[in-house]
């Protein structure tokens, strides 16, 4: 671990509000300084001095939403591959999902995803437990023992429970223990059968669809919870206008809600399923182009709390089959970033927005250290030339699965180098 001087950056701290050409200075694992002020300080002995020439330095970005195959489908995914595809795409943290074989229920599990990531991986694993025991939607986790052990928030990965007393069950518990219950909102009955949005593409193509209301549905259900309880509640995965003005409404109310989107839904729409390509059967599906508008605002309002990658690695067997039967998901940790600029490039989102909702937003959520520039934070941060252009190749792909909606497509603005605590962990 050496000392590091990044000098005539473009720093960008959502946690201060700032974004002005400065220094970063980094020490023994921690930020020094960071800012236009820290230029007339001394750099520290033996500090590697890198010139930035106005390219960005933003803290690493935390992803809330990765399901990784270790333990069980580790094929797919392990928690040291993961980590290197985060590591390339300027993501420090990650929330890992409990969707693994056996799941994370039970704090000895908790515990193996901690060590293997001390002794496999090189950014922070954060595991999320799962709200019912196996993810059967019946038996509710011991919360208290799960967050001793380490669980971050507690979610049921890509399921959605169909008892409301779960939920509040859940809610309840979570609350105190100060912890999040982050939950995606797909009705089993709804959805049974549907592979993407249903609408007139759908029809065109001749797959059956999933309505808005399968969603909509259980949200506002969750929502109307979430102020009975007061719990703290994380809608993950929301991808319509109507579910927008749902957590508005819940917000305005009260209620501690909190909402993500995937970046997948914020670049992508239901025209890019195209000619049947399983690769963007997802879940949620893609929606129309005036969901994805919708969301675009919601996240520049504020409405929508956090951009996940919802990285889903999927191996050959189970996307090279008929759209209809292929396996829902995408990865995206290394892809992230960069598509997520494609908002700040339109300018449809600030730049200081986006790396607050990539960065800031989700760890205050979930009560992680990083997210910041702060001096005494760790030092967690990636430094990226903003308009650097490239195109995705399935050969420079770091995860296991090459299951990307974004192979080929031609991206501006890429990671040079990602530090966790103090530590480079990735050099382009």
């Amino acid at each position: 671990m050496t000392a590091a001087v990044f000098a005539n950056a473009r720093i960008v701290d959502p946690s201060r509000g700032l974004d002005e050409t400065g220094t970063v200075i980094v020490d023994r694992g921690k930020i020094q300084a960071a800012g236009a002020d820290a230029r007339n300080q001394g750099a520290p002995d033996g500090a590697e001095v890198i010139d930035c020439q106005g390219m960005a330095v933003i803290p690493g970005l935390v992803d809330s939403r990765v399901f990784i195959g270790e333990p069980g489908a580790e094929h797919r995914e392990t928690i040291a591959s993961a980590s290197q595809a985060a590591a390339a795409g300027g993501v420090t943290s990650i929330v890992m999902m409990p969707d693994t074989d056996p799941v994370i229920d039970d704090p000895a599990l908790v515990e193996f995803v901690q060590r293997t990531a001390r002794d496999t991986a090189i950014v922070n694993v954060h595991p999320a437990a799962a709200v019912t025991k196996a993810l059967a939607g019946q038996e509710m986790t011991e919360f208290g023992l799960l967050r001793q052990s380490g669980a971050v928030a507690f979610s049921e990965g890509r399921r959605t429970i169909a008892n409301p007393l779960v939920v509040r069950r859940a809610l309840t518990y979570a609350r105190d223990f100060g912890a999040v219950v982050a939950l995606e909102t797909q009705d089993a009955d709804l959805t049974a059968g549907g592979v993407m949005n249903e609408g007139l593409f759908a029809s065109w193509l001749g797959l059956p669809g999933i309505p808005r209301e399968a969603e909509i549905i259980p949200l506002e259900r969750d929502l109307r919870l979430a102020r009975l309880t007061g719990g703290a509640y994380h809608a993950a995965k929301i991808s319509t206008a109507a579910s927008a003005e749902a957590v508005t409404r819940a917000k305005s109310e009260g209620a501690q809600v909190t909402a993500g989107v995937s970046i997948n839904h914020l670049a992508l729409n239901e025209i890019d399923v195209g000619e049947y390509r399983t690769f963007f059967r997802l879940s949620p599906p893609l929606r129309a182009e005036e969901d994805r508008l919708a969301m675009i605002e919601a996240l520049r309002d504020g409405t929508v709390d956090v951009i996940s990658s919802s990285h889903d690695p999927q191996d050959v067997d189970t996307k090279r089959l008929p759209f209809a039967d292929a396996a829902t998901g995408a990865i995206g940790l290394e892809t992230l970033l960069a598509v997520a600029l494609r908002l700040h490039h339109n300018c449809d989102v600030p730049l200081l927005r986006l790396v607050d909702a990539l960065s800031t937003a989700p760890a205050r959520l979930f009560g992680l250290s990083g997210g910041t520039l702060k001096p005494g934070a760790p030092a967690d941060l990636a430094l990226v030339d903003l308009d650097y252009p490239w195109v995705v190749e399935e050969s420079d792909i770091r995860s296991r699965s090459k299951n990307t909606c974004f192979e080929g497509a031609r991206l501006q603005g890429k990671v040079l180098q990602t530090m966790v605590a103090g530590r480079t962990v990735y050099r382009a």
